[in-house]
């Protein structure tokens, strides 16, 4: 299996890449198939049933809105967020939705808890907060049915984490993308990693580089990467600008505009405070993760729920390492994405899997791969960095109060930006030589994850999401 770097870091809208980014997905794949089944024209009705982690989270984490927009043809990476409210509210006033934007069918998007019953009157949307498929946690059935009500299709997918989905037709395959394009240097493990960089003397992002020219040319690589930059760029701009409460109820103040200001206040300060840049990193991570919870553009890194730490490292890089340039933030985009490879390939990157060590675990781990790599570090004290970012995550549940990516999941990220960095500069001032190993510390991961009750899954029944009273 081959997993490209723009696998790992996608543009999407918040607030959760595996219950807004990959429903999307999944309902636009539908749609599509459909047309491509030659059933698109007949069809007069659809009905969408999510299960487990996204039935019982869906409402908060904007599953509902993104099967809307899926159905009516929009992805994730294009659609505009400004018209994601105004289109889901234009279907539940008029009670009918375009698929593709092509063919009108009859759909109720208020959504029904539990086995809803079928009829004209039910509603298209169906949440199963107690029921999950055998496959995965976030499991969606779509049918379309013809105006006498007959079966004209029906498909299951899979959201698994990342934006990443799958059809049933995967189901007793890999969890990952399907995709079998040879690379010049296949490893799914660390240590086939690190041995392909003794092989040939080149470092962790130039193997990574060379595998992703089975897709694309070097520039067009590089453009890739500096457009999903500029992507994170721009969503930290507008997170810094925005304020008010977040949407969903909790009213969750925003922080990153009045932090920004004060940080700009400070700036004769800086070289007497010590942690003047770590502020700012908590700024940037915050930014971020405001943005998407407000469901705004963001890069999944790997995750929406931790889209806030590549980015925020990232940044601190850009604007305080010296000699930072443009081939520096290839080359670390480059090295995080071959340690996402890792855990995607071996454990998971998804909340409802793992909880969140698979999210914002995996994406420490990453940020730090990339961060050491660019400060001059071997590809052993990259990987030792890596190893250092997963091993102080292990165990990290996904609890999210009142099902809303808001609470712990921003400061959350904020917390593990600076894991991060002390992670990366704590294997470049060491010699590479460690304990345990990447490949363990995910392997742990994944056990710990397999072990971890399905309360502390992304399903809000435990942890934070149950001792905190929503206001």
């Amino acid at each position: 299996m081959s997993i490209s770097v723009f696998d790992l870091f996608k543009v999407g809208i918040g607030p959760s890449s595996s219950h807004t980014v990959g429903p999307m997905r999944a309902a636009s794949m539908f749609a599509h198939a459909l047309e491509s089944d030659g059933v698109l024209a007949r069809t007069h009705r659809v009905r969408a049933e999510l299960f487990g982690s996204l039935g019982a989270t869906g409402h908060g984490h904007g599953s509902v809105k993104a099967v809307v927009l899926g159905l009516a043809g929009h992805v994730p990476e294009e659609v505009d967020p400004a018209i994601a409210e105004p289109t889901v509210a234009r279907v539940e006033e008029t009670g009918l939705l375009r698929l593709l934007d092509k063919q009108p069918v009859s759909f109720a998007p208020g959504t029904e808890t539990g086995g809803a019953a079928d009829g004209a009157d039910a509603p298209d949307i169906v949440l199963h907060r107690d029921k999950r498929l055998e496959f995965h946690s976030n499991a969606m059935v779509f049918e379309a049915r013809d105006r006498d009500g007959r079966l004209l299709a029906s498909r299951t997918y899979y959201s698994v984490g990342g934006g990443f989905v799958l059809d049933e037709d995967a189901a007793h395959g890999p969890r990952i993308v399907q995709d079998r394009t040879p690379v010049r240097y296949p490893f799914t493990t660390a240590e086939e990693l690190l041995a392909h960089t003794r092989a040939t003397g080149l470092p962790i992002s130039s193997v990574m580089m060379a595998n992703e020219l089975s897709w694309r040319s070097e520039e067009g690589v590089r453009s890739g990467l500096l457009h999903i930059w500029s992507v994170m760029q721009e969503c930290v701009r507008a997170g810094c600008a925005a304020e008010g409460t977040l949407p969903g109820g909790l009213k969750v103040r925003r922080r990153a505009a009045s932090l920004k200001a004060r940080l700009d206040a400070a700036q004769d300060s800086a070289e007497t405070d010590s942690l003047y840049a770590m502020e700012w990193v908590t700024l940037y991570a915050l930014a971020v993760n405001e943005q998407n919870a407000a469901g705004g553009r963001v890069v999944t890194a790997p995750t929406n729920g931790a889209a806030g730490i590549v980015p925020a490292v990232l940044h601190y890089f850009a604007r305080f390492a010296r000699g930072a340039d443009a081939d520096g933030i290839v080359r670390f985009l480059l090295t995080a994405a071959a340690v996402g490879v890792l855990f995607k390939e071996n454990a998971s990157i998804s909340g409802a899997e793992v909880g969140c060590q698979g999210e914002v675990g995996s994406a420490c781990s990453m940020a730090a791969a990339g961060l050491a790599e660019v400060l001059g570090g071997t590809p052993e004290q990259v990987e030792n960095a890596a190893e250092i970012g997963i091993e102080h995550n292990l165990g990290l549940t996904c609890d999210p109060v009142g099902g809303l990516v808001q609470i712990p999941c921003i400061e959350r990220n904020a917390v593990a930006a600076l894991k991060a960095i002390t992670a990366a500069r704590m294997a470049v001032h060491g010699d590479g030589l460690h304990h345990v190993s990447l490949d363990k510390a995910i392997k742990a991961m994944r056990e710990t994850g397999a072990d971890m009750k399905d309360k502390y899954k992304e399903t809000a029944r435990g942890g934070l999401a149950l001792n905190v009273v929503e206001c």
